[in-house]
């Protein structure tokens, strides 16, 4: 365990509940912190249900393409909390990372915080710290509330599409959850929105005229079409034609063309149109539709098999994974699934029943909250999809590959958390 990993574990001990939506306790500690949030640099605020992460990462590759010094804030992580915080183009590094948690923890002085409220505290610190020219920052939870809140005056805001997720956080239904996402929109500020259901489209088309925020939506103010060989985005002032996006699936499309968007709404920062393409082409972003071409876990499948992995776990993400499989038609495709709690596994299977030979379910591993493989199991049977229990994932791909003769697809699915293991466990 590194100095880090022993600091966090103590944070998670500050606040009986993980998640508790509130300014005040976060505020207070910045205050005390000399408010480092005041002197980031201009920040590009994203809040939405999907595709946050993935337009974060064109935003990031195409503004590095053009020379600027990039930083991003994003959550969950997947392997180490590093992750999280990038520092003009570089990971923070553990020595740096644990220095900023422990001065954190000694100036909260043991007053009850959530485990993101401290740790955004310690990034926007660390923000401050190192020059840059830009931070790209995602809402770790809805936003009226979340922590990433008190940037007070964003450069450009970002809602990517809103969709039915974390209810008992943002509510139960579709408007109350755009609602919170929309209150990230400020006066004056540009707001990108991206695709939305007509109903949280005009939940935030209200929130930006209360706002005074300047939309610029998906199919109003600009559009991105993907082509078979490339990409067009157009708006009123610009039309490009662009190579295919590097991340996998129809989706990708939209959600690269949502950092076009922002880019072309963000004052003083020049990024022209071989940025732009160079960026779609170099952009990583692990655990989103990713190829496993090789590792422990790959080796366990036979010549001309193909494993992937995917972290989405919303209906959103699992209709943008049932799209991909559209493609996939020339071999059977079979799931290795594990699901937290807080997530509905029917929701998420439903639209992929259609294109799955079978699914192992599994309990992801070191995770109290996941559900158990036979509540998995039970959820996709539901949904019309055979399925069984496995002990873990390596006998889940075992058993595949026994019972499966000729080539196929396996794609492990269903939770970032789970997505994390996996990237561990395949080296």
């Amino acid at each position: 365990m590194t100095d880090s990993d022993a600091i966090l574990e103590r944070l998670m001990r500050l606040h009986p509940k993980k998640i508790d939506l509130s300014l005040g306790r976060v505020v207070r500690l910045l205050d005390r912190l000399g408010r480092p949030q005041e002197s980031v640099p201009p920040v590009v605020h994203v809040a939405g249900t999907n595709g946050k992460g993935s337009t974060i990462a064109f935003l990031r590759a195409m503004l590095e393409a053009a020379g600027y010094r990039v930083h991003v804030y994003t959550s969950p992580h997947l392997v180490r909390f590093n992750e999280r915080i990038r520092l003009a183009g570089e990971l923070i590094a553990e020595a740096e990372l644990a220095d900023l948690l422990a001065r954190c923890e000694d100036v909260n002085r043991g007053e009850p915080i959530t485990y993101f409220e401290i740790t955004t505290a310690a990034a926007m610190k660390a923000f401050a710290h190192v020059p840059a020219d830009i931070l790209l920052l995602e809402c770790g939870l809805g936003g009226r509330f979340d922590a990433t809140t008190v940037i007070h005056r964003p450069a450009l805001t970002l809602i990517t599409p809103v969709s039915i997720d974390h209810q008992q956080f943002l509510g139960d239904t579709l408007e109350e959850i755009a609602g919170e996402k929309a209150a990230i929109q400020k006066p004056g500020v540009a707001s990108v929105v991206g695709p939305q259901d007509p109903t949280a489209r005009r939940v935030i088309e209200k929130a930006a005229e209360a706002a005074g925020a300047l939309l610029f939506r998906f199919d109003w103010e600009w559009c991105v079409d993907a082509l078979e060989n490339g990409l067009h985005y157009e708006s009123k002032t610009n039309v490009l034609d662009l190579p295919p996006p590097a991340l996998t699936g129809p989706h990708q499309a939209v959600n690269a063309g949502m950092a076009i968007a922002c880019l072309e709404k963000l004052a003083g920062f020049e990024v022209g149109a071989e940025a732009i393409a160079q960026g779609l082409s170099s952009v990583d972003w692990p655990a989103r539709i990713q190829h496993l071409a090789e590792g422990r876990l790959m080796a366990l499948l036979p010549a001309g098999a193909e494993l992937w992995l995917d972290g989405g776990h919303n209906r959103a993400a699992g209709e943008s994974l049932a799209a991909v499989a559209e493609g996939w038609r020339d071999k059977p495709l079979h799931l290795v699934f594990g699901m937290l709690k807080s997530k509905s596994p029917s929701d998420f299977l439903s639209p992929l029943a259609i294109h799955v030979s079978s699914l192992r379910a599994i309990a992801i591993p070191g995770e109290d909250n996941s559900l158990s493989a036979g509540e998995s199991a039970d959820a996709a049977t539901s949904v019309g999809i055979d399925a069984e229990v496995a002990e873990n994932m390596e006998a889940a791909l075992g058993d595949i590959a026994a019972r499966e003769s000729g080539s196929f697809r396996a794609l492990i699915c269903g939770s970032l958390y789970l997505a994390g293991r996996v990237l561990v466990a395949n080296g």
